[in-house]
């Protein structure tokens, strides 16, 4: 594909960021693969991203602290010489009804998954400007879209990420740099495996389509989305969720 692209993913250690990492790989780039806490978990994303060709690296991150943005955005920038793709992924939830929700936990929600995301464009902000080109793609979900009870904090935190998305895609359109949002559903991770079987039973009766989706169903979006062939899509929202946001 010409010239290595960088990938950056936060939240890549599993689930729907490791499954997003190694689709990356796949399409051709090296990416940096940032984690929360399990190193293991991260090193098996990496290898996973080595056996398709490309290189990669692991840095333990958290999110919610401007300054471990900012160096991990200089380590990545040092190392791979560029960030072309950034996947704002990681994601917390401390799920609980209003009444009963802590305030520490609405705040913890809100600054990993939302005040998150905005660190790490603004770190990269500079480096997309000056090159007119790079993918900006934020993982929201559903609970952004719909709302979800017992998931104020979530949801608030998540819509407040498709509300980011728009802004950021009409601040850097003119410099041919893409923001887009994916709301993912139901998606079978180990969030999701928790779930006892009935509940899950009646989590796929919601869904026009009668079943979760796979971590892949995502992976795909964000590979078209980070793609040249997605070079006139900005500021959109795409729900992978079976048509349960109809």
């Amino acid at each position: 594909m010409g010239e290595r692209k960088t990938a950056l993913v936060t939240g890549a250690s599993r689930g729907i960021g490791r499954a997003i990492a190694v689709r990356l790989a796949k399409d051709g780039c090296d990416v940096a693969v940032i984690y929360a806490g399990n190193k293991e978990a991260a090193e098996e994303t990496c290898r996973m991203i080595e056996e398709n060709g490309a290189k990669s690296l692991a840095i333990c991150c958290d999110v919610s602290d401007p300054q471990q943005c900012k160096d991990i955005v200089k380590q990545v920038m040092d190392t791979f010489g560029s960030i072309d793709i950034l996947v704002n992924n990681a994601g917390i939830t401390r799920d609980a009804l209003v009444l009963s929700m802590k305030e520490e936990d609405f705040q913890k929600v809100i600054d990993t998954n939302l005040n998150g995301a905005f660190y790490m464009i603004k770190n990269t902000y500079h480096a997309f400007m000056k090159r007119r080109k790079g993918r900006i793609i934020n993982i929201s979900s559903i609970s952004g879209v719909m709302g979800n009870a017992g998931q104020a904090n979530y949801a608030a935190a998540k819509a407040g990420l498709i509300g980011m998305t728009k802004s950021v895609a009409k601040e850097l359109a003119g410099r041919g740099i893409t923001c887009n949002a994916i709301a993912p559903g139901f998606i079978q991770t180990d969030m999701t495996a928790v779930l006892s079987d009935k509940v899950k039973a009646a989590v796929q009766e919601q869904i026009p389509m009668k079943k979760m989706g796979l971590v892949d169903d995502v992976a795909a979006a964000v590979s078209f989305l980070a793609g040249e062939e997605s070079g006139y899509i900005t500021g959109q929202v795409l729900c992978i969720d079976g048509g349960l946001s109809m």
